[in-house]
């Protein structure tokens, strides 16, 4: 397996500017995730990986070689460069059978009959399609077509797997389980993947770590942990979901133990605790970011247990979504979402309580 390195890549169409000084290592092994909406970046961006776009400025090395560097006018072709990839469409062809189909790729690198036979028969194993071998593919249901291509992908044994949506055709429940079953094999190979997609669950469940464009620029890259709970941005934070966001200003700053910084900070009508990334000087303007499955909703007052007390409001909108219901919240004028449990009940009038740990600052109330 083979590591991934993009060095300030750009791509220009003319005058527009599609993708804009990407800086990625993708390690051996490594499932990382290009993510954002249309328009990002981020399948241009695995397109110039593939040698199917050539990069106008950057360098990308794939293992120890250097595949494109637009100053000294290397390019690799596509198909010296070892790579597996999955299309959004599959690209199944389907005059092919199964076995056809997944041997394509080792019949144009004119392999032995008998050494095809075997890679076939292996990659189909690997993918739980070996009974469908001669089947034609117009034969396949849309999450078996997936599996072919994924065989197809990995049967001459890539340096690296590439994936542009290859889930996005497919209805949610056979997404899910395709997504997991994906991501078992993943593991088991070992495969350094390059993964695009707009969809944040997937991105989520799948990665071990998210690349989160927009505008063809990184706005920030971490494990879906720290994208999802400790955004950089206001941008990053609002891809994911709807968080509350909170308006007020540091009356207090302290360092933790962890990297993190404890801040004191005042609202409207409420004082609270928070986590930040970066120490904030007192009277600094914050954005507190709380997501509402972190806000725990109370008909009777809490007893203080050090967290964050102060907020109370009512609620004035409340609708069902199955195992959880979503609460609108009327604070000082200010509306916030929560989760809570279908069962739960609830009063007009409500207390809010939120872990410190759960609120985050953001210290550029703009991005």
């Amino acid at each position: 397996m083979s590591n991934v390195v993009l060095e300030k890549v750009s791509r220009n169409f003319g005058e527009f500017v599609a993708v804009s000084g990407v800086d990625l290592r993708v390690n051996e092994g490594e499932f990382v995730t290009l993510l954002g909406p249309s328009g990002c970046g981020k399948t241009t961006t695995l397109r110039m990986v593939a040698g199917l776009e050539q990069n106008t400025g950057g360098r990308i090395s794939i293992g120890n070689e250097v595949v494109s560097d637009a100053d000294r006018g290397i390019f690799v072709p596509s198909e010296r460069r070892r790579l597996g990839m999955v299309f959004q469409s599959y690209a199944i062809w389907p005059h092919m059978t199964v076995f056809e189909n997944v041997a394509y790729p080792l019949r144009v690198r004119r392999r032995a009959n008998a050494e095809i036979r075997d890679l076939v028969g292996k990659a189909l194993r690997l993918v739980e399609m070996e009974s469908f071998a001669e089947r034609p593919a117009p034969a396949l249901s849309g999450g078996q077509q997936q599996r072919v291509a994924i065989a197809r992908a990995l049967v001459f044994e890539p340096k690296v797997l590439l994936l542009d949506e290859p889930l996005s055709n497919l209805d949610a429940k056979l997404r899910l389980q395709m997504g997991d079953e994906f991501r078992a094999i993943q593991r088991r190979l070992g495969m350094t993947t390059l993964y695009v997609t707009h969809d944040q669950s997937e991105a989520m469940t799948l990665s071990d770590r998210v690349v989160v464009m927009q505008a063809g620029r990184v706005l920030q890259i971490g494990t879906p942990e720290d994208i999802y709970q400790r955004p950089q941005s206001r941008a990053v934070a609002t891809f994911f979901g709807s968080p509350n966001l909170m308006q007020a200003t540091v009356t207090a700053c302290s360092r933790l133990g962890d990297g993190e910084f404890e801040l004191s900070v005042r609202g409207n009508g409420w004082d609270g605790v928070c986590r930040a990334g970066e120490e904030a000087m007192v009277g600094a303007d914050v954005l507190v970011m709380v997501r509402p499955e972190n806000i725990r909703v109370h008909c009777e007052v809490p007893k203080a247990n050090g967290g964050n007390t102060g907020l109370s409001g009512r609620v004035i909108q409340a609708s069902f979504h199955g195992p959880r219901r979503s609460v609108v919240i009327d604070v000082n004028g200010s509306l916030m979402k929560a989760e809570v449990p279908a069962m739960a009940l609830l009063s007009e009038q409500v207390t809010l309580t939120i872990d410190e740990r759960a609120a985050w600052a953001l210290a550029d109330l703009q991005q």
